[in-house]
């Protein structure tokens, strides 16, 4: 299956951006997608840290990954670049095999236009999950990261 590729423009250093990227509280703001919440049961900021976040649908009708209206994911930071990158290996908790095997995560910032762009690749994504769906995902989720940073 073909990576999601996604770029968003950050009217914000990379600096600004780099933080909102491993920080719990903003995780718990900006990485979810519209019409769910998020809760951070654990967070380790730094290479080879684990984290796990679930994601619960708002609406009844969410039909969740994990359990009937929760997506729960694990994972690590494989790599952190300071201002740079955060590359994130992640995966899903649940019992469906289509929707397991491991993700990586690639955010790269690079300066432009007086702020940063984030280049998103998400590759890996299980066959279960549809990959437009995963991309509108991503879509909310980083104009939500760029609402938070350049509100900051």
């Amino acid at each position: 299956m073909e990576p999601t590729r996604i770029r968003q423009h950050v009217k914000a250093p990379r600096a600004s951006v780099y933080r909102a990227l491993l920080d719990a509280r903003a995780i718990a703001t900006w990485k979810v997608p519209q019409g769910m919440t998020a809760h951070v049961h654990a967070f380790d900021p730094r290479e080879g840290g684990a984290f796990r976040v679930s994601l619960t649908y708002e609406a009844p009708t969410g039909a969740g990954k994990t359990t009937a209206h929760t997506d729960t994911y694990h994972g690590h930071f494989a790599k952190l670049v300071k201002d740079t990158q955060v590359v994130e290996v992640t995966e899903f908790e649940t019992e469906d095999p289509t929707l397991r095997g491991e993700m990586t995560v690639t955010l790269t910032l690079v300066d432009a236009d007086g702020g940063t762009d984030v280049i998103a690749v998400h590759e890996g994504l299980p066959s279960g999950v549809s990959p437009a769906d995963n991309e509108t995902g991503w879509r909310m989720s980083l104009e939500k990261l760029a609402a938070l940073v350049e509100a900051g």
